[in-house]
């Protein structure tokens, strides 16, 4: 049974000028040959994602989407530059393919890359797809390791130095998300004043160690092999990379974990079937991570809560958009409680913690 990642009708509201687009794609990229066909990719609520099949090709375009955009969010140069950089040293990268900020095509700056055709797992696995406790296991396991490969790419001998600006990353990300939720809060959003204000006082100093940090790691941001459904082979959305601290990057991962035993507001919410038998805890995955880097994990909690304030900003700077009318996408509408929900994860993991 082919189980693998398929696009369906792009939905109403965010189609394509497919003219402009075939004429620019056929100038810009050699051997192209064959009818345009445009369809999109349904998951994300970020960036909008299409498959362009020009004859026998397959290719992804990335634009960012309609609507009211936080002014530093969905950077195609910038996600374009660091694929160029990282695919020759880091495999699991799209190939870049082209970059253009001429508005004339569609209205915006986007880019295209090569397809890595896989499985891509999203709320819940797809059908004919399953895991033995094992296989699970291994599984989340191999997304962790990846995850540390990426954290050790030497950013400086690929060109990346001027990638971000890692000195004061934390304090930067703590005010710069804190002040992002204020202006995307709406009437029906909790305040999230306790959490801001925990985090303040609580960042840790600098570290050490700086890296590549994709800023979005999660399994369903992952290619797996179709053959061994275990084997990671590529890692999508490359949007909010940056150098920073990369505990910052896997407390942002964690947050999304939702464990078997969770609450059942939690497990409302979830996103991935990290609850599936033999799937590995939040707290082996932070183990594994620090028995691979030697980096010492006692402030963890910080990290993990900030992940969670991190995710509630973006749920809710994206119902933003639905609440003012600026998208139809219905999906957003439901992200309000999950930005309850997040709040009150943050709040007991708070309560719990020892910093």
């Amino acid at each position: 049974m082919d189980v693998t990642d398929r696009p369906v009708k792009v939905r109403e509201g965010e189609e394509l000028d497919v003219k402009k687009v075939g004429e620019f794609l056929k100038d810009s990229i050699s051997g192209l040959e064959g009818d345009l066909i445009v369809e999109q990719f349904p998951s994300g609520f970020s960036n909008l994602t299409y498959m362009i099949k020009v004859g026998k090709k397959e290719l992804v375009l990335r634009r960012p989407p309609f609507g009211r955009k936080a002014k530093t969010a969905h950077d195609m140069g910038r996600e374009y530059k660091i694929l160029s950089a990282l695919n020759p040293v880091f495999h699991y990268c799209p190939k870049p393919l082209v970059y253009t900020e001429d508005e004339s095509v569609l209205g915006c700056p986007f880019y295209v890359m090569e397809r890595i055709q896989g499985i891509i797992v999203r709320r819940d696995l797809p059908k004919g797809l399953t895991f033995s406790p094992e296989e699970a296991g291994k599984l989340c396991e191999n997304l962790l390791d990846v995850q540390y490969e990426l954290h050790s790419v030497d950013y400086k001998k690929i060109g990346l130095e001027d990638f971000g600006k890692p000195q004061g990353y934390v304090k930067r990300q703590v005010e710069g998300w804190s002040r992002r939720y204020i202006q995307a809060r709406t009437p029906d959003a909790p305040d999230y004043e306790k959490v801001m204000e925990w985090l303040h006082e609580k960042m840790p100093g600098e570290i050490d160690k700086v890296s590549i940090i994709h800023n979005d790691y999660k399994l369903d941001n992952v290619v797996l092999s179709p053959e061994n459904p275990m084997e990671i082979t590529g890692v999508l959305d490359w949007e909010m990379s940056t150098l920073g601290d990369p505990l910052m990057d896997l407390g942002s991962s964690i947050a999304y974990w939702v464990e078997e035993h969770d609450t059942p507001n939690l497990l409302a919410i979830r996103m991935m079937p990290t609850n599936m038998p033999g799937a590995l805890t939040r707290k082996e995955l932070i183990d594994r991570y620090a028995e691979k880097s030697g980096i010492s994990i006692e402030n963890f909690d910080f990290y993990l809560c900030f992940g969670l304030f991190r995710l509630a900003v973006i749920a809710q700077q994206i119902y933003y958009r639905f609440y003012h009318g600026q998208t139809k996408d219905k999906r957003f509408q439901m992200l309000i409680f999950a930005v309850q929900i997040l709040e009150e994860t943050a709040l007991k993991l708070m309560e719990e913690s020892n910093l």
